[in-house]
């Protein structure tokens, strides 16, 4: 009968107060930064499927610039237009590329660069920057 009354733990496990509010504080702010950052990731997805249907259409470059704010429209993309696109020819082939800077700013002066870029070239050629 001794032997079952010694069998319970001596000390308790799990987290303190102090450690659950960090883990939750830790928690939190990946969640904001993650609610800022899913926003600029899906509009790149946009762009990236705009420049891929401007590409399609085919003709001049106005008319795939034109292609591309039409897209922009529809698909509430802000951060560049027709205008900002590179469009060239490549191997015979006409391709289009952009790349941008996205600025997230976090707590004071404390702020998160995104930078997007992309191209229709298979080979997943970077952009030339245009300074």
């Amino acid at each position: 009968m001794d032997s079952v009354l010694n069998l319970r733990p001596s000390r308790q496990d799990g987290i303190s107060l102090i450690g659950l509010i960090v883990v939750l504080a830790a928690l939190g702010f990946i969640g904001v930064l993650g609610m800022k950052i899913v926003p600029t990731y899906t509009e790149y997805r946009s762009i990236q499927n705009a420049i891929v249907t401007a590409k399609a259409t085919g003709g001049s470059v106005v008319e795939m610039q034109k292609s591309f704010d039409a897209s922009a429209t529809a698909g509430y993309i802000s951060s560049i237009s027709g205008r900002d696109l590179i469009i060239g020819k490549e191997n015979g082939e006409t391709e289009i590329s952009f790349a941008y800077e996205k600025k997230i700013p976090l707590v004071g002066p404390a702020s998160l660069l995104l930078e997007y870029e992309g191209s229709t070239a298979k080979a997943g050629a970077k952009p030339a920057k245009t300074d």
